[in-house]
């Protein structure tokens, strides 16, 4: 006796049309978002630095105000900031993170539309299998 099997597979695959180039739009909105966030967070901290009146001398404070006053400039004397004694609330600053937040959205949107393209048929993946079993006397 012995048994014969005969197994047949049919496999077919198609890849979605644009996916790489959805993945590369998705990459590049997240990198935009993120750093603009870093941005937005580095002057929120700021905010808070001059708000409590932090040594502007330390070597960590000086790094953040040095490094935020660039993306400043444009809001600089915007808003008028009130002062008590050594703590300064930076309105403009706070003008700056909405303003900064509205512009990451719009550059996302903007790197979504130039960058995605409407999908194509979704395509299916089949399989069959055809097993035939002979048995020999």
């Amino acid at each position: 006796m012995s048994n014969e099997s005969k197994v047949t597979e049919v496999r077919s695959e198609k890849r979605e049309k644009g996916l790489v180039r959805r993945f590369l739009s998705f990459k590049a909105t997240q990198i935009i978002l993120l750093s603009f966030s870093v941005l937005e967070i580095l002057i929120a901290l700021r905010i808070v630095l001059k708000l409590i009146g932090a040594n502007p001398d330390n070597p960590t404070v000086a790094l953040i105000y040095g490094f935020t006053s660039l993306f400043l400039i444009p809001f600089k004397g915007l808003i008028a900031s009130p002062t008590n004694g050594g703590m300064i609330l930076e309105t403009s600053s706070i003008f700056a993170i909405v303003i900064y937040a509205l512009t990451a959205v719009a550059f996302e949107k903007l790197v979504w539309v130039l960058s995605s393209r409407p999908r194509g048929p979704v395509t299916s993946v089949s399989e069959t299998t055809i097993t035939d079993k002979h048995t020999n006397p």
